[in-house]
């Protein structure tokens, strides 16, 4: 891997408070996490030149900044936690604040190559709308453990109820997601690709396309390795250690994870030969369905790529 010259800025991210740091330069500040402080921090990438921001994802708090520093032309690269973590380990950092943090994310910045895909900012609008979704799926998931632990049958109606609601309003809403994504003529052909693939239902190509939108121009490893999908050696010497997946984006890992349930036992004829062949080689159950639901993606981002829908037999590697 190469590495230009050009100064890379690392923002560590809180609710209300930014702080910026830039590789190789004792600089750092903090600053509001509103559109004063993210003016601020394009101001001071113009002053030192700087072209490329690492930050770290902090489940939606870096959402704002991102998007001004894109809009004015930066290149922002958003980073899991592992990778920064991985740069603390690398330079046995054990003090932590958000000084270091800073600092430690735009060394993980300029270490980590740019895909060089242009980001959608449509995406934004139907991820936060997904996020909700998935919201009153876990309320849905709380309501059904508390009913399993109330006798008294007046409680247990109105949990019942409640669950009732909550399902109708999941379903509503991803009617009013699904319609959204139909009106972009782009992302309702990249939903019908991916609803051709049998084993993948409506739930599961709507998170496919909001929460990988470089699906079709990535490669099978990179998608699987965005998904946190894909295994990694835990070798060495003689030993062969237990390949391991870690990492990547849990949201669309689980969707996936929970297709490939129904799609081993019943809906994809390639998965159910999967599954039985790593069952007979002596597989654990989870070890096969993650291998069956890194499948289900690489055929989503197959069809996507080849613009065709899915047939019978196709190889998608």
């Amino acid at each position: 891997m190469t590495h230009t010259t050009t100064l890379t800025a690392g923002i560590d991210t809180a609710k209300d408070k930014l702080d910026f740091a830039v590789h190789g330069l004792a600089v750092h500040f903090s600053t509001s996490n509103d559109r004063v402080g993210w003016q601020k921090i394009a101001a001071e990438c113009k002053r030192l030149g700087i072209s490329r921001v690492g930050i770290e994802a902090t489940g939606g708090y870096e959402r704002g900044v991102t998007q001004h520093l894109r809009q004015a032309g930066y290149t922002v690269l958003v980073l899991q936690p592992m990778q920064t973590k991985a740069v603390a380990r690398l330079n046995l950092a054990r003090a932590k604040n958000d000084r270091i943090d800073a600092f430690l994310v735009a060394a993980a910045a300029h270490l980590t190559q740019d895909p060089g895909l242009e980001h959608d900012p449509r995406m934004l609008d139907f991820a936060d709308h997904l996020t909700f979704i998935e919201q009153v799926e876990e309320d849905i998931t709380r309501a059904k453990t508390r009913i399993e632990h109330t006798h008294i049958p007046r409680l247990r109606r109105i949990a019942t109820q409640k669950i009732k609601s909550l399902q109708a309003l999941r379903d509503k809403e991803l009617q009013r997601l699904a319609a959204s994504l139909r009106t972009q003529p782009d992302l309702a052909r990249r939903l019908e690709l991916v609803l051709s693939i049998p084993g993948i239902g409506e739930r599961t190509a709507i998170a496919i396309v909001v929460l990988m939108p470089e699906l079709g121009r990535i490669n099978r490893e990179q998608a699987a390795a965005l998904a946190g999908l894909a295994p990694f050696d835990n070798d060495s010497g003689q030993h062969r250690g237990q390949r391991h997946i870690a990492g990547g984006r849990g949201r669309l890992r689980r969707s996936l994870y929970l297709a490939a349930l129904a799609a081993a036992f019943r809906w994809n004829p390639a998965l159910k030969d999967l599954y039985q062949r790593l069952i007979k080689a002596g597989k654990p159950h989870k070890t096969a369905l993650v291998a069956c639901a890194r499948k289900l993606l690489i055929f989503a981002n197959t069809v996507v790529q080849r613009g065709k829908p899915w047939i019978k037999n196709q190889q998608c590697g």
